[in-house]
Order: C-alpha cells, then sequence, then structure tokens
C-alpha cells in the first residue's frame, strides 16, 4: 500500500489568450492601489501593454532582472519600492523577472501578479533561488508564492524558437524530476505525466510552425503543471547541478537544464526503470534518457555543455560543489558519478 502526503500551494490561476486584459481587476482585487511594473527589452512589448491596460495603477518600472536573482539587483529595487510607496508587484517576464518578484516578496510582504511569457514554472512554487557571491541558495516559503498567474498564450507567442526549446525542457525537467521525488504522490505523478505529454506535443509543433497557438497552448500548460510538481515536492540531482552549473559558473539557466536532463535521466534510470517507462510512454519514444536527448536535438536545442561556455577544466570543480552535500535522490550521488556525467554532458554524447 502506498503512503503519501500531499500540500496543495494556492495560486489563483487565469488561463487563456486574451488573459492579461483582466491584470488590473486581479491588482485591485488584492487590494494594490500602486504598481511596480517588472519587465525587460526582451518583452518590452507584452510589459508595455500592461502597462496600458494598468494606467493610474502603475507608479514605477524596472526592467532590469539578471538571470540567478542576484541580491545586489533586489536591494536596489527594494529601495524604489520604498521611495514609491509601492504596494503591488505586477511581473512580466520569464524566471529571471519571476524571481525577482518573489525575491522583492518575501522581504516587502507585498503581493504579487504573474504574467509568464517563458515555461519556467516557477511563477507557481513557494521557491527562490539567490545568488549572492557566486553561490546559488535556494529557500522556500509560503510568502514566496505569488498571488495570482495570469496565463495568456499571446504573451509566448512571439518567443524565439530557441528560447522556446530551452524553457520548454526546463519544463520537461521539473515534472521529471517529481516523478522519482521521495515525496511523489498520486496527484503529483498524474500532472508530470500530463506536463511530459504537452511538451512531447508541444515542442515539434513549434519548428513546423512559429506562430502555433495549439502547440504554444500545450507548452504553457505543460509548464504549469510541470511547475506545480515542482512547488509540491522536492528535486534531485538535476537540479542541483544545474543550481550549480547556473549559480557558481554563470551559465543560462534553461539551456543548461536542457544539455544536462537526458544525462541525469541515464544516471538515474538504473533506480527507478519503472519511471523512466512512464516517461517514454507519455513522449511515444523507446527510451526516456535517449528520447528526451532526440527531442532537444531535433527542435535544435542545445546538447553541449561547451557550447554554453562551459571550460572543460572546471568540471572537476562543478562535480564537487555538486556533491559536497547529501540531497534526495534516487541513485547514490558520488563526485565519480557526477564527474562522469558532466564530462558526457560536455562533449554532448547520446544518452543509451
Amino acid at each position: 500500500m502506498r503512503a503519501f502526503v500531499h500540500t496543495s500551494h494556492p495560486s489563483r490561476v487565469i488561463f487563456g489568450a486574451g488573459s492579461a486584459a483582466g491584470v488590473a481587476d486581479e491588482v485591485r482585487r488584492l487590494g494594490g492601489t500602486r504598481v511596480l511594473l517588472l519587465g525587460g527589452a526582451h518583452v518590452d512589448a507584452q510589459a508595455t501593454l500592461v502597462e496600458e491596460i494598468l494606467g493610474p495603477l502603475m507608479v514605477a518600472r524596472f526592467d532590469g532582472a539578471e538571470m540567478h536573482t542576484p541580491v545586489v539587483v533586489t536591494e536596489r529595487v527594494i529601495v524604489s519600492m520604498a521611495e514609491h510607496y509601492v504596494d503591488a508587484i505586477v511581473a512580466v517576464g520569464g524566471g529571471s523577472t519571476t524571481g525577482l518578484s518573489k525575491a522583492l516578496a518575501l522581504r516587502s510582504g507585498l503581493d504579487q501578479v504573474i504574467l509568464p511569457t517563458t515555461y519556467a514554472g516557477s511563477e507557481v512554487t513557494p521557491v527562490l533561488g539567490e545568488t549572492s557571491e557566486g553561490v546559488k541558495v535556494t529557500r522556500s516559503s509560503r510568502e514566496i508564492l505569488p498571488e495570482t498567474v495570469i496565463y495568456d498564450v499571446d504573451f509566448t507567442a512571439t518567443m524565439p524558437i530557441p528560447l522556446a526549446v530551452t524553457s520548454a525542457i526546463n519544463a520537461l525537467a521539473h515534472a521529471v524530476e517529481a516523478l522519482y521525488s521521495e515525496h511523489a504522490n498520486p496527484v503529483v505523478d498524474a500532472l508530470a505525466v500530463e506536463s511530459i505529454s504537452a511538451i512531447g506535443r508541444g515542442l515539434p509543433a513549434l519548428g513546423a510552425d512559429l506562430a502555433d497557438r495549439e502547440g504554444r497552448s500545450d507548452l504553457l500548460l505543460a509548464a504549469w503543471l510541470a511547475g506545480t510538481c515542482l512547488a509540491s515536492v522536492g528535486m534531485g540531482l538535476h537540479h542541483k547541478i544545474c543550481h550549480v552549473l547556473g549559480g557558481s559558473f554563470g551559465l543560462p539557466h534553461a539551456a543548461v537544464h536542457t544539455v544536462m536532463l537526458p544525462h541525469v535521466m541515464a544516471y538515474n534510470a538504473v533506480s527507478v526503470p519503472r519511471v523512466m517507462e512512464r516517461i517514454a510512454d507519455a513522449l511515444v519514444t523507446p527510451t526516456a534518457p535517449a528520447g528526451v536527448y532526440d527531442l532537444i536535438a531535433a527542435a535544435g536545442g542545445p546538447t553541449t555543455l561547451a557550447e554554453l561556455g562551459m571550460a572543460e577544466a572546471d568540471l572537476d570543480e562543478a562535480a564537487r560543489l555538486a556533491t559536497e552535500k547529501p540531497y534526495p535522490n534516487p541513485r547514490e550521488v558520488t563526485r565519480v558519478g557526477v564527474r562522469r556525467l558532466l564530462g558526457e554532458a560536455f562533449a554532448g554524447t547520446r544518452p543509451e
């Protein structure tokens, strides 16, 4: 008999094309009257549309979010928030913008409304990863969880295919690791399998038609489901390695997830064969690690750490950092084993 504990993390979710039109209503529903809008150059069109919808509710805008949520940036924005008497945060963007919003909310206690433009999934998790002096530290708290998430597929319609691919595989990693988490349960399993299946449908559609709304909708749905998995259970070796490579070596977050996922899956496969079978079935592929690698390669995603700028000379240090503290994972984590899989990811070897 299976025993488990499941904790729900409530956020109000609004999903659908054109749903961004309700952002001002959501702010008012939460009691907000003076909004800080977080945007960015790469999502200027979407953020400017939200600025127009907010109208006089918006009193400040910041477009300088950075990868891995540097504490120095957060502290600078906190000062600006006080100067403008901000009482609510609206964020338009991907994982970096969402991370900044969550860091600000944790320090200020303010409500958040997030409008994702990628498939990061962090908008529905109570988890925050911050970087200070080259070290990325993760924490979890109810105060970090955004109050409302508005998933408007139109906000992802112009995402370039290379970014859409790496962002979708980032979401896939959440679902994959959720299936073999020590806290996995039937609810999370169902969400994870549906997320994996949606990514398997949506990712090939991107290459066929840049403006394919159904494919983008599948991927956005998958991102929400995978993020919900991430919020409900702990992650393992894959997420630890990606945090190390991003926080300590400055590699791009989603691209690192994309390169590493097939190799970590191959490392863990011997310990969770049934999970790998479920993933393979959801993706309609013979074997899960190789199937994920092939999905990435066919979509034109990165397959080597070398192309992301990782130096081979740094692989030993990365293996050390990824194994210096114990954490749950289905297969024992050893420095030798991690160094080997990092080497395979550096070279881009197809997992067998």
